[in-house]
């Protein structure tokens, strides 16, 4: 925290003398701070601070250098600082030498800016011994141990619960803030192996979970601020179980083995499976279920495939919490140039500069050889002789491998992969563009006889839209078990800046010869390790938590989405966007433990003999189970799946215990939904205690529902104080058991 008031001041210095400032030439109050960037600096002989003064001699008026110079950048790139008059701006930026100038703006402390955006930032409060002593277990491709995101530096002894081992393998250590590492393959063609990430996947997710506070990090300038998971002080457990793009579930359910012996508090799963599977053949549910059994919260990345509609997440069982993912208020755009003027803007995390310079644009159609049609425009086959050095134009997203190998100056995308509010990194200069841009492109380039475009370095803008799901997060409803609502929430996952192997091609592609500490990344497996931060933070202030209370406490303080930016609604995003602040004082919770779970199982039909196996005691199904209706389970959210085209009444069982003020009042509220008739009793709630529990019971009517479809409310506790939401979901979607 001293470091950080030592650099807000210096800032703010900083801002003071290029802005408002005394001056020797206050005389002149047209004049204002400006900076002139000049790119990198020459080779050879050069002396920044006299080419500074020179050029600067070449249009101020009146005044001397020494007075309207503020400083020089001269030791890493090229450029000044200076008050300048608006036109004597204008005369600079047409020096050849000069690539930019612009006016100096205000800049505020940034990190990499999800935690910001959640409002978990750098004064809320924390229990910093307490943070120490919680364990995250990361089931993923290992992590690069020497990042600064996992440096031991100030962190004391190893908790004394931990119980696991450091063993990591070839040339990997562990310290106290990585405190154990497990691999579970050897690479073929070798007798060793390691729990160090060769990928890159495994160390951004456990940056984002747990990382350090790490200042002055981008990704080659872009999203410059300070990269820190939502629990610094937390330590972390690493069970490598992914190789290459390969995560063997039996390795998987190793990790799991292994991980709940160790003694972890929190585990993080994000990987998912293609497709959904039964609760009894699904290694994250059986995994998760003895973790449950101990205490251990799992945090499980509901997918990437929502391009492919609906009943597709990945994480279903309901011992888990199911993350989604979504945007943050920070949007990577880039823009391309024509030769004609025109500007268009799309998507892309492009570190590459242009320099000014403008280049040819070859359409893929125009410039391929011995294919088909179709091929030749997605650039499947361009011949290298005559797209050496040019832009290639493709109606294909991921045509950059085919343009690179071509030898291609640069490529325009058409961005047809569903993810229109997500940037990619490239290995060349390329930008992405939606339909109507890339067809205006296609014509200025048949329409021309030279046709020249200059792709631009990316920026950052504000998204004033966010939070919206990503179009890749898979869709409920949950077809395992349909009246579990999933995924459960969401949070951020769309162009994620957090820690990276620096053997790995930003990129993932070989040609590309980047390497860096930190980069950009999206997909449900990084919204899944915030989720993972936020319920190490709520387990801070919470230690005897069960993982059911954690998990509703997550659920039942999130922000409410905007239905109108996110059509999916609640199966898109199930509770709403985590609120990490809120969660640590809910007001209510409802729990459920592993006894009801088993109740749940039999409800579900399966087997009692192989659920005694699960459970390890004599559980078994009450005579009556069909009467325990799986809805009925104590769930923070509510939902059933109700036969086609019938009106129906349901109703829903629930209990919720009191963490809030010891005496208090909830009254209900339930959200206007002119197709649902919604009863609550009782619908007042009063509490003389903390701990003490009460139930109630809400009954749901409405008209028929065509098949594969839904309707939903949102039902609200308050004392004024608390609020705590549960969406309430009726659907008429298929299940798995539904069709066997």
């Amino acid at each position: 925290m001293a470091n950080f008031r030592f650099m807000l001041f210096i800032n703010i210095s900083f801002i003071l003398m290029l802005g408002i400032g005394p001056s020797s030439i206050a005389a002149n109050d047209d004049r204002k701070a400006y900076i002139v960037y000049m790119g990198s600096l020459p080779d050879g002989e050069y002396s920044p601070s006299s080419n500074h003064h020179s050029i600067l001699q070449q249009v101020i008026k009146g005044s001397s250098v020494a007075d309207i110079l503020i400083r020089s950048y001269k030791r890493s790139f090229n450029g000044f600082a200076a008050k300048l008059t608006e036109d004597e701006a204008k005369n600079l930026a047409n020096i050849k030498e000069v690539v930019s100038v612009f006016p100096n703006r205000i800049l505020h402390p940034q990190t990499t800016r999800s935690w910001d955006f959640m409002g978990l930032n750098y004064t809320v409060r924390r229990n910093p011994t307490t943070e120490s002593n919680v364990i995250i277990g990361m089931l993923d491709y290992g992590v690069w141990p020497e990042s600064p995101s996992f440096s031991d530096e100030d962190f004391g002894p190893v908790p004394k619960k931990w119980k696991g081992a450091c063993n990591g393998g070839k040339n990997f250590t562990c310290n106290n803030k990585i405190i154990g590492a497990r691999f579970y393959q050897v690479p073929m063609g070798t007798d060793v192996g390691s729990a160090r990430d060769e990928m890159g996947h495994g160390t951004h997710t456990a940056s984002i979970a747990a990382g350090n506070v790490v200042n002055d990090v981008s990704f080659f300038g872009l999203a410059q601020g300070t990269a820190r998971g939502g629990v610094p002080s937390a330590r972390i457990a690493v069970y490598k179980v992914c190789y290459q793009a390969i995560c063997f579930a039996r390795d998987v359910l190793a990790a799991f083995d292994d991980a709940i012996a160790d003694g972890v508090d929190i585990l993080t799963v994000p990987l998912t499976s293609s497709g959904t599977e039964d609760l009894f053949n699904d290694v994250v549910a059986i995994g998760s279920f003895h973790a449950m059994e101990k205490g251990i919260l799992t945090l499980h990345s509901a997918g990437s495939g929502g391009y492919k509609g609906e009943l597709k997440v990945s994480s279903v069982s309901p011992w888990v919490l199911g993350v989604a993912a979504s945007t943050t208020d920070r949007k990577f755009i880039d823009k391309v140039v024509l030769g004609n003027g025109k500007t268009l803007t799309g998507f892309s995390v492009n570190s590459f500069s242009s320099r000014g310079t403008k280049l040819p644009i070859v359409y893929g159609h125009d410039v391929s050889r011995n294919c088909s049609e179709i091929y030749a425009g997605l650039c499947m086959c361009i011949d290298s002789h005559l797209v050496k050095g040019k832009i290639t134009l493709c109606d294909e997203f991921l045509a950059t491998w085919e343009a690179i190998d071509a030898g291609a100056a640069g490529a325009i995308l058409l961005n047809n992969e569903n993810d229109v509010n997500v940037s990619h990194i490239f290995a060349l200069p390329a930008v992405a563009l939606e339909h109507r841009d890339h067809l205006t492109i296609k014509s200025y380039v048949n329409s021309s006889k030279s046709p020249v475009a200059e792709i631009l370095k990316s920026e950052t803008i504000k998204d004033l839209d966010s939070p919206m799901v990503a179009q890749f997060s898979a869709l409920g409803p949950n077809y395992v078990v349909p009246d579990i609502l999933k995924p459960d929430i969401t949070a951020p996952g769309v162009d994620i800046l957090a820690a990276d192997s620096p053997i790995v091609p930003p990129s993932g592609l070989l040609e590309d010869p980047r390497r860096v500490n930190y980069t950009v990344k999206s997909g449900t497996s990084v919204s899944c390790p915030h989720a993972a931060g936020v319920a190490a933070y709520v387990k801070t202030y919470h230690p005897a938590w069960s993982p059911s209370a954690i998990q509703s406490a997550i659920m039942t303080t999130a922000w409410p989405m905007d239905k109108s930016k996110n059509q999916n609604g609640e199966i898109s995003y199930g509770s709403g966007h985590i609120n990490p602040v809120k969660a640590i004082d809910p007001g209510l919770v409802y729990e459920a433990f592993k006894e009801d779970y088993i109740k749940l199982m039999c409800s579900l039909g399966y087997n009692s003999e192989n659920i005694k196996k699960v459970s390890g005691d004599n559980s078994s199904c009450p005579e009556s189970s069909e009467d325990v209706p799986p809805r009925n389970l104590n769930y923070p959210s509510l939902t059933t799946s109700i036969p086609t085209n019938k009106s129906f009444t349901v109703s829903f069982h629930r209990t919720v215990k009191n963490v809030g003020f010891a005496n208090s009042t909830y009254k209900v509220q339930v959200s206007p939904n002119s197709k649902l008739d919604v009863k609550v009793v009782p619908d007042v709630l009063s509490f003389k205690a903390l701990e003490e529990k009460k139930s109630f019971n809400v009954t749901v009517s409405g008209g028929g529902l065509d098949k594969s479809s839904w309707l939903a409310t949102t039902l609200i506790w308050s004392d004024g104080t608390h609020i705590v939401r549960s969406p309430i979901l009726v659907h008429t979607y298929p299940s798995l058991r539904s069709s066997v």
